[in-house]
């Protein structure tokens, strides 16, 4: 099994398959390399890498869940970076994925080639943070993959009209590991805590500032036309900033997108273009 050793002593799980511009891909909060399934079939011209996050997926967990933070996480990706011997490297991040891209800018610049959003920005609209909340660190009341499927297809598909119950199953997979006892996430459900007292111990980072680290990095930005986690208006916000950001809207899918979309390829693929 891939992994490696952080500096603080985690180990974590990573993917590497290909070769051509190295592609690190992050994922969401609660997600794991797995979430960018339906993107690899599309990536084969690409060196793309994907990691579990401490406490994800496959990866240790940590026992000072307070570690579960951006910023360790940002360190994490680079510490990956240095043991494939990757200088620079273009980012596709998904949601959480996408925050530490942009930790990355204001840290790291020097080490980014170009950074894809997927549905997230520098403000984080209140109804999405607390439907993530919502859920996070609870198991699944599902006890299989296929109830699992017919409950994401129940509660997703205001946002994502149209989506077959398969694609739902695949993603009840990528989410839920089946055990004897049923299933449960492939997480620390201490994330939840982490997330609390993350929340109470201060005022949240300016992430504008982050954001805005992003001047001279050729970067992109994927909207779910239904997202309530970014929305239509910090989006134009993030034009006005950033004149040379390019993004698209994708119809009929809501957070997160899951990038196997035209749209969501074609912003890709321009991104990549302009890599520096």
């Amino acid at each position: 099994m891939p992994e490696f050793m952080t500096t603080d002593g985690r180990r974590i799980y990573y993917e590497e398959t290909g070769t051509g511009t190295p592609l690190l891909c992050l994922a969401g909060l609660t997600r794991n390399s797995r979430d960018f399934s339906f993107f690899a079939p599309y990536a084969s011209d690409l060196r793309m890498i994907t990691m579990d996050y401490r406490g994800r997926g496959r990866s240790e967990y940590d026992p000072d869940y307070m570690n579960y933070n951006i910023f360790r996480e940002s360190h994490d990706a680079i510490e990956l970076l240095d043991v494939l011997g990757i200088q620079r490297a273009a980012i596709l991040g998904t949601s959480r994925g996408g925050l530490i891209a942009m930790t990355l800018a204001a840290s790291h610049p020097e080490r980014l080639a170009a950074v894809i959003l997927n549905d997230v920005g520098p403000v984080i609209e209140p109804t999405g943070i607390a439907k993530i909340m919502a859920y996070v660190g609870t198991q699944p009341a599902a006890k299989t993959h296929d109830e699992a499927a017919a409950a994401l297809k129940h509660v997703m598909e205001a946002q994502f009209p149209g989506v077959p119950l398969e694609t739902w199953r695949k993603q009840a997979e990528i989410q839920y590991e089946m055990r004897d006892d049923g299933l449960k996430l492939r997480y620390d459900p201490a994330l939840r805590k982490a997330l609390l007292e993350q929340a109470a111990s201060g005022t949240a980072p300016d992430l504008w500032i982050l954001f805005e680290a992003l001047r001279d990095i050729p970067t992109g930005v994927i909207r779910g036309a239904n997202s309530d986690i970014l929305g239509s208006n910090t989006l134009t916000e993030m034009h006005s900033r950033l004149p040379g950001l390019i993004s698209v809207e994708v119809p009929d899918r809501g957070h997160v997108p899951f990038l196997n979309e035209p749209q969501s390829l074609d912003l890709i693929q321009k991104v990549l273009k302009n890599a520096a």
